[in-house]
């Protein structure tokens, strides 16, 4: 594929390619060396055509669904996702060396794909596992994909919290301009409108009580409770902020298990990168 036609990322993108990278490496090691589970499988639900280019240094890099393919010892499925169709051509012609796994590419809409196609494949029961990960572009993902791999308890999951998005779109210092259209992504993003309550807090006006604007933190806290109390997944750790090059938050990357021992690994990766990008 031509350079044109490949997405420019930004190096806290980089980071988080070394991020998952890291910790799938060490979830493929465990597993394999798990008697009782069968099967496990590497899912990316926002894959792009698995190559990018360094907004930095303007060389190729190697996306997440390559990454996992080099991994050893490898996964024993792969399933990949892309909306665009040309994205997912060219991911499906790079994946054809590797003919010792099961690898297939999908072209749609991944909340669908998941829920109807994917997630069946990896039951707790089966003795099948998977780490997932989610990385949309914005507010592309439904609260249902993740509510039901969190209830599964046979699925760990890395989900992008597109902060920089809600700033732009949703979260606006005066909620009454807020398109309706807006509204609809952030509630399918976050399965209801309870974030309304988070994201905006009353303060004493001159003549009537005013709404503030809460900070990114406030929003992001609501959702990692979301993800313990509503999902059900049992260890959800602090997540990480993804800067760019002026240090500004883009995104949170978040990381949920059924596991201790995923969690902690993932605790230890994070700490590491934690404080990247900060000027």
């Amino acid at each position: 594929m031509h350079k044109t036609n490949l997405d420019e990322i930004g190096y806290w993108s980089e980071v988080k390619l070394d991020i998952v990278e890291r910790y799938a490496k060490e979830y493929s090691k465990i597993i394999n060396n798990d008697p009782r589970i069968k099967r496990h499988l590497y899912i990316d639900g926002f894959s792009g055509a698995g190559v990018h280019i360094s907004k930095q240094t303007k060389e190729y890099i190697l996306g997440s669904p390559l990454n996992a393919l080099n991994i050893k010892p490898p996964f024993k499925e792969f399933h990949f996702i892309d909306l665009d169709g040309g994205k997912a051509k060219a991911l499906r012609k790079m994946c054809v060396e590797y003919s010792n796994v099961k690898v297939k590419v999908y072209e749609g809409d991944c909340n669908r794909i998941l829920l109807d196609e994917i997630f069946p494949l990896v039951k707790w029961s089966d003795y099948r596992r998977a780490l997932c990960l989610l990385d949309p572009y914005g507010l592309d993902l439904d609260w249902q994909v993740v509510f039901r791999a969190g209830r599964m308890k046979s699925i760990e999951i890395f989900l992008n919290f597109p902060m920089m998005d809600m700033n732009r779109n949703v979260l606006l210092k005066n909620p009454d301009k807020v398109e309706p259209s807006q509204i609809a992504r952030m509630d399918r993003f976050w399965g209801d409108r309870t974030w309304r309550d988070i994201a905006y807090r009353k303060i004493p006006g001159l003549f009537e009580e005013m709404e503030e604007k809460a900070r990114n933190e406030a929003i992001v806290n609501e959702y990692q409770s979301r993800l313990k109390k509503i999902a059900d997944f049992a260890y959800v750790p602090k997540p990480i902020p993804m800067r760019n090059s002026k240090g500004a938050i883009v995104y949170y990357l978040f990381f949920s298990s059924p596991n201790k021992t995923g969690e902690k690994i993932v605790k230890y990766i994070f700490e590491k990168y934690r404080n990247w990008g900060i000027v």
